[in-house]
């Protein structure tokens, strides 16, 4: 098995492209947009050093032995984040059996072709928040770190930790306790179990933890309203998780799971689509973030339809779509803390910018919709390197041609990106 890791990446790695880059970069910027403040400057450029932005001010003379990049014709961002992502994974379709089907060496390499779409897409970070194949994503963010692949920095989550036959398992192909072990990783009945799977993720190189407190839309036998994994077995995550500084998202449908979540203390929840008033309350309240991933619905109906999906999918899709919309947009006036997150994987890699334009339909100026990929993105994920045109951290842009405060849609066309002060395209 682990021959068949080592000849996928190795493979991956054969079709890489190598990134363009100088040692010290001065980048003329036309309008620059922070991802901190909401200030847009004019005539600024940034120095970079050493893969990361040391100084950032009005434009002058080139510095003696800098390359000058000119970028003056361009709106600069900050490298966009998407904070629910399954990189390390098949992708949505009407085979249940499709993640079954391919091993870990072809998860793998399809691994790492949504890991170069991505970064092309202007995606330079992401938190890959899944694989049925355990660890998978593990590998592939290690291979990118290594520059076997390209693909955006990745923070991982290793596995789920669900119960039996939860939102989190491959249900409905062959019977669960026959599945393979790398596809039950994160598998618990009770608080210990919870535990000691938490510690197991974590001592095999999981960044933080993913919980499945609720069903899920896209799982045979489980409803998104359903409380799933329970309070003590949540705070018996967050317990092991805290105590080594790791944080724990909980994917949370329903109502009364993200309340349980909640109160367990984890630091995020993903969907989201059935929050009620009260649980929108307490996430403000206590500091919890929301990432809630409001484009998808519309994938799935539209195209679930057409290819075929499981009816039980579609049907539990149109029983959330619009209700999570419409506790999105309750969500900003309250003034909850949103992170960017898309749930692609379930739509194709490279279209994630296609929520921001749902995120200012439903209550977000662009400038928050943007902050939600970049400085708040980074913020929920407790990074203080990434998401920011600033000094000290990783010198990751994007450029478009048009400004995307005028039309947000222009960030579905990324021009130029950079990671690390290296030229992507």
């Amino acid at each position: 098995m682990r021959y068949l890791q080592r000849v996928a990446l190795i493979a991956a790695a054969a079709l890489a492209a190598t990134p363009a880059s100088a040692a010290t970069l001065y980048v003329e910027t036309g309008r620059l947009i922070d991802g901190v403040t909401d200030a847009v400057r004019t005539g600024q450029c940034v120095t970079v050093e050493d893969e990361r932005v040391k100084a950032v001010g009005p434009c002058g003379a080139t510095p003696a032995g800098a390359t000058r990049l000119d970028w003056s014709g361009y709106t600069v961002l900050p490298g966009l984040i998407d904070l629910h992502t399954h990189l390390a994974d098949l992708g949505q379709s009407a085979d249940l059996a499709a993640p079954i089907k391919a091993g870990p060496a072809e998860t793998a390499l399809v691994g790492a072709r949504n890991a170069r779409v991505t970064l092309n897409a202007g995606f330079t970070s992401v938190r890959d928040v899944g694989t049925y194949r355990g660890l998978t994503d593990v590998a592939l963010r290690n291979a990118i770190e290594r520059g076997d692949v390209p693909g955006p920095r990745m923070w991982v989550a290793g596995a789920y930790i669900t119960v039996r036959g939860g939102g989190g398992e491959l249900n409905g192909v062959v019977p669960n306790d026959q599945l393979p072990p790398d596809m039950r990783l994160g598998v618990a009945a009770t608080p210990e179990e919870a535990a000691e799977k938490t510690a197991f993720l974590l001592d095999h190189g999981a960044d933080f933890i993913k919980a499945i407190a609720t069903g899920a839309v896209l799982a045979i036998g489980t409803e998104p309203g359903a409380p799933e994994l329970t309070e003590e077995q949540l705070r018996a995550v967050v317990k092991v998780a805290h105590a080594r500084g790791k944080r724990v998202t909980a994917h949370a449908h329903g109502a009364e799971g993200i309340k349980n979540a909640i109160r367990a203390g984890v630091d995020s929840i993903e969907h989201a689509s059935l929050a009620d008033e009260e649980a929108l309350q307490m996430a403000k309240a206590r500091g919890t973030w929301l990432v809630m991933d409001i484009y998808n619905g519309s994938y799935i109906d539209e195209e679930g339809t057409k290819e075929g999906w499981p009816e039980e999918y579609l049907r539990k899709n149109r029983e959330t779509t619009d209700t999570q919309r419409a506790a999105f947009r309750r969500a900003v006036e309250l003034g909850v803390k949103l992170g960017y997150g898309t749930d692609a994987g379930v739509y194709p890699h490279g279209l994630n910018a296609r929520q921001f334009a749902n995120m200012v339909k439903y209550g977000m100026t662009p400038m928050q919709a943007i902050q939600a990929a970049t400085g708040r993105a980074a913020e929920e994920m407790g990074r203080d390197d990434v998401g920011a045109i600033v000094p000290g951290r990783y010198a990751d842009m994007v450029a478009v041609k048009a400004d995307p405060l005028a039309d947000i849609t222009v960030l579905e066309t990324i021009d130029h990106v950079m990671k690390g002060g290296a030229i992507v395209r």
